[in-house]
């Protein structure tokens, strides 16, 4: 049964995804707007609205917010990425009501005061400084540098501790009422609900979100370069990536094929010829992911210093046998692992309702999973030799972050 969606007068979209059997519900809001939508000073005021979202409304204190939610046994959490922002609580079927109530509450009437604004600022500053202290997260953020110098794509999500320091009261109020429009959010409930009764909420606590339209995006041109930052770590990190695909893409399943059988289980060509036919790594991983004109077909590895330059050319010669497809075995094991995932997917309601909010901030509907199953299935060798062509044909992304020194680069990884 694929979920009712409904449009408000306001324009906010509406998504019930019943789960009959379930006593339990995931209701969320995801907002069609992150990282990619701040101009330079206002890097990381995306992520910061997330946090202050929970530090008080006109109804509520930040202690209330969390109390009714735990009074009941419930949770709280939202999340910041480079396109989206999700608010979500996961609740009892006689709950739902309250989290759609709280959710309506933090993103229309939230106060913003000062002096909860300057303790998340402290808050999040540490978040950086964890990140700064985490080296196979933040290679991630020198990696997207390099493959979107100068766009907002290419700065980190947190923001700097010198943006982050800036920000006032009004500029949230101001990003907010720039982006925060009812046309581009979703309000997703998943599991024991009942569409007409989610419909008559929403239509009745979320009356005074702002009435505009999407803000365009400006494009974002994938760029690539190498950069390495000499670190005294125990490991390497190795983060790599080439042009990618958008979500619109005819190819786009054919690249999460590719990506999971080039490094995404054990039987993957990363895992057995990195780690277990030569122990250079304990992780590897590959990687595609995508934005709505782009995306990042890559890799990720921790290895030693000794072992780096080795692995950096195990990693080049396996990305020039791509080209040449892959075995109907081989793509039957990827194949599968996708479908289940998609399964598994559908048994948690949270992740149904994420799954769907985003589906229809990009595409404007919800895919079927048998929809998606088949386009998984119909992926042959020829498009993985496409697709591999296509990604790996581009100027690469490099970033090594830890004891760089002596490391030799291959010349197929090196930005020309």
């Amino acid at each position: 049964m694929l979920p009712e969606i409904t449009r408000l007068e306001n324009g906010l979209t509406v998504i019930t995804d019943p789960m009959p059997h379930l006593m339990s519900a995931a209701v969320g809001v995801w907002v069609a707007t992150g990282s990619r939508s701040e101009v330079p000073e206002w890097n990381g005021i995306s992520h910061m609205l997330e946090h202050m979202a929970f530090k008080g409304t006109k109804r509520r204190t930040t202690w209330q917010i969390a109390e009714e939610v735990e009074a009941v046994g419930g949770h709280i959490n939202a999340y910041t990425s480079r396109e989206f922002t999700g608010y979500y609580l996961r609740v009892l079927k006689n709950d739902v009501p309250m989290a759609v109530d709280i959710l309506a509450d933090i993103l229309q009437y939230s106060t913003f005061e000062h002096e909860e604004l300057e303790r998340e600022r402290g808050v999040v500053l540490q978040e950086i400084g964890e990140a700064e202290d985490t080296p196979d997260d933040i290679i991630f953020d020198h990696l997207q540098e390099k493959a979107y110098p100068g766009h907002a794509l290419g700065r980190p999500i947190l923001g700097t501790t010198q943006t982050v320091n800036t920000f006032q009261p009004d500029d949230l109020r101001r990003y907010m009422a720039s982006f925060y429009h009812p046309k581009d959010m979703v309000l997703v409930a998943s599991g024991a609900v009942d569409h007409g009764k989610i419909v008559a909420l929403a239509g009745e606590l979320f009356q005074d979100l702002p009435a505009a339209g999407r803000t365009p995006l400006a494009p974002a041109p994938y760029g690539g370069g190498n950069v390495v930052t000499d670190r005294r770590l125990e490991q390497l990190h190795v983060a790599l990536a080439f042009d990618g695909l958008p979500y619109d893409d005819e190819d786009y399943y054919a690249a999460q094929v590719l990506a999971n059988l080039f490094g995404g289980g054990m039987t993957s060509r990363l895992f057995q010829e990195v780690r277990e036919k030569r122990g250079l790594a304990y992780t590897v991983y590959s990687f595609a992911n995508s934005y709505r004109d782009g995306g990042m077909f890559g890799l990720y590895a921790g290895t030693g210093p000794r072992e780096a330059s080795e692995l950096l050319n195990v990693v080049s010669g396996e990305l020039d046998r791509l080209a040449a497809g892959a075995g109907e075995d081989e793509l039957e094991r990827s194949r599968a692992q996708l479908r289940s995932s998609i399964v598994m997917a559908l048994e948690s309601p949270s992740a149904r309702a994420e799954q769907a909010a985003r589906q229809q901030l990009v595409f404007g509907r919800v895919l079927a999973p048998e929809d998606m199953m088949a386009a998984i299935d119909a992926v042959d060798g020829r498009a993985i030799a496409r697709v591999a062509e296509r990604v790996t044909s581009s100027r690469p992304a490099l970033a090594l972050l830890g004891p760089a020194r002596g490391v030799v680069i291959p010349p197929r990884l090196q930005a020309a």
